[in-house]
């Protein structure tokens, strides 16, 4: 097992998600392996003893929640139709053994692996899948990932008891990744029948190699190996049932408990959400424990305006653009060894394009910017106009030293940040309906159609989220076009191009200001070998294994 005084930084050499600040926004998982790797022999047995952050919706049914913690306990309960290689974002067989796509991206034809059951017995086939797809889009609201992974769905016919065609009234290029992801993981069809609100408290079957046997809302989840399991993906090592017996999940918000109770040895994998401190990680190594990082696909954690206000000036939101000088951001914030962001998109992502020639910062360029908006550098620290001063309110959850850093940037070209701290109630409230000048959020997918989903105007509406605010009718009239364009271009390469086009006129437009790319840290024991996680960067079981 290998030992380090920071965290590997895989695959684009990312770093940690960015303070307690992220806590109260929707974030999903990438990586490129295991952070705990050995080369055995393997050990069969054991309970794993995992600790989250926090269970903070309560919510463990896969097509409702979207909660990354939750969404690694999901992954092992529930599988779905493909996989995706974490380190190629290939889409590989699952459930399903092989597919075609048509070329309008409108139809999808899949052939089901035979002999897999569900838990409770129930044969998993053709009839089962289209219960489960009908019955995401019978959630509505409450399946909010998967109104958006199954856009303009129609149908999903039964053509064999092994054999599904799924059917689109417009095209969805994105639907074949979808079906890789937790969102879109088949349950029994029973389950389809229980109260939306049971099945978030858990009450539902899946074909995992794991079954639910606890689950305390906000205190602990308990899963133990289905023994019978034999249909696991090609990404695993072992494609049959777990080499541990169990695993038992807590949930510990404070660090420094989360930190004692891994070198202590009470439990096996320390999983926070915020950051672990320098002085944790050496902690953590020093006493023979392993701390890895991995990469988030998806979002990057991006700053959002709204055009409706004093960022509707193209000037005003360009010259943001060029304030922002995340070398100083990462470096300050992270370390020297964290890499600074390129695009709006996290470099993990399969369609990413390296845009950090648009994102460079210069605060000269920022100033000529702002004098031709009429907002004038006087004798005091801010710039005015009309005598009132350039001053943007930024929405947040709560105070966080990369702001403090955001306002100091901003200050030297003479922009004044106010930061708005509101609860996450009000915050969501607030950002749906464009009751701000900045906010910023982000979000895990590993596919670059998580772009269209929360940015292209035809999709989300006002009062629907912040993204609606974002354009003025030019940008969105060319953004939406492009976005009708990667949704409907089924050759991978062609549409990697049309994301690359996206990508630098958000960037050109201010539609987005990236701050960082992200990613999780998960610690470790040293008794702990083959950890592995999803493309997502959720938590995989089936190879994991402990030495006694």
């Amino acid at each position: 097992m290998s030992r380090q005084h920071r965290p590997a930084f895989r695959r684009g050499a990312l770093a940690t998600l960015a303070a307690a600040a992220l806590i109260a926004l929707s974030a999903c998982g990438g990586s490129d392996g295991s952070s705990a790797k050995s080369d055995g022999p393997v050990q069969e047995g054991g309970t794993l003893k995992l600790a989250f952050n926090q269970d903070l919706f309560g919510n463990l049914d896969p097509n409702q929640n979207f909660w990354i913690e939750s969404r690694s306990i999901d992954r092992n309960l529930v599988d779905s139709l493909t996989d995706q290689d974490p380190k190629t974002g290939k889409i590989v067989p699952w459930l399903a053994t092989k597919w075609t796509v048509s070329p309008d991206a409108k139809t999808y034809t899949f052939t089901l692996r035979d002999g897999v059951t569900f838990s409770d017995g129930t044969p998993l086939d053709a009839k089962a899948v289209k219960t489960a797809y009908d019955g995401i889009v019978k959630l509505g609201p409450l399946a909010s990932l998967g109104a958006t992974y199954l856009s303009g769905y129609k149908e999903t016919k039964v053509l064999a008891p092994n054999k599904i065609e799924v059917d689109f009234t417009t095209a969805n290029a994105a639907f074949l990744q979808a079906t890789s992801t937790t969102t879109l993981g088949i349950l029994s069809p029973k389950s389809y029948d229980i109260d939306p609100k049971k099945r978030a408290l858990g009450d539902f079957v899946g074909s995992g190699p794991f079954t639910l046997t606890s689950y305390k809302v906000a205190q602990s989840v308990k899963l133990a190996k289905r023994k019978d399991y034999a249909w696991g993906s090609e990404i695993n090592k072992n494609r049959k049932a777990a080499h541990i017996d169990a695993l038992d999940v807590t949930f510990v918000p404070e660090e420094s408990v989360l930190v004692g109770s891994l070198t202590s040895k009470q439990i096996d994998v320390a999983w926070p959400r915020n950051p672990l401190s320098e002085q944790s990680q050496q902690t953590i190594t020093s006493g023979g424990g392993t701390v890895d990082s991995t990469v988030l696909p998806g979002l990057t954690y991006n700053l959002i305006p709204n055009v409706k206000g004093i960022l509707g000036d193209a000037k005003v939101r360009e010259a943001l653009q060029k304030s922002i000088d995340r070398t100083e951001w990462a470096h300050t914030l992270f370390g020297d060894d964290y890499p600074v962001t390129k695009s709006v998109i996290d470099s993990s992502t399969p369609q990413w394009s390296d845009q950090s020639a648009l994102l460079a910062y210069d605060p000269d360029g920022a100033a000529k910017l702002l004098d031709e908006a009429g907002w004038k550098k006087g004798s005091g620290a801010y710039r005015t106009k009309d005598g009132k001063p350039l001053e943007i309110s930024f929405l947040t959850v709560a105070p966080w030293p990369g702001w403090d850093l955001l306002q100091d940037q901003l200050k030297k070209v003479g922009i004044k940040l106010t930061q708005k701290v509101v609860t996450p109630a009000e915050n969501t409230a607030k950002a749906n309906n464009g009751d701000f000048d900045l906010t910023a959020s982000y979000f895990t997918r590993a596919d670059a159609d998580v772009l269209r989903t929360f940015y292209d105007t035809n999709v989300v509406k006002p009062g629907t989220g912040p993204g609606a605010y974002t354009q003025d009718p030019a940008t969105a009239k060319a953004l939406s076009a492009l976005y009708a364009q990667e949704i409907s271009e089924a050759d991978p390469v062609k549409r990697k191009a049309i994301f690359a086009e996206i990508q630098k006129q958000i960037i050109t437009a201010g539609v987005l200001f990236p701050l960082q790319d992200r990613a999780q840290i998960v610690a470790t024991t040293d008794q702990v070998h083959d950890l592995d996680y999803t493309a997502e960067t959720f938590l995989r079981l089936n190879d994991v294994w402990l030495s006694k």
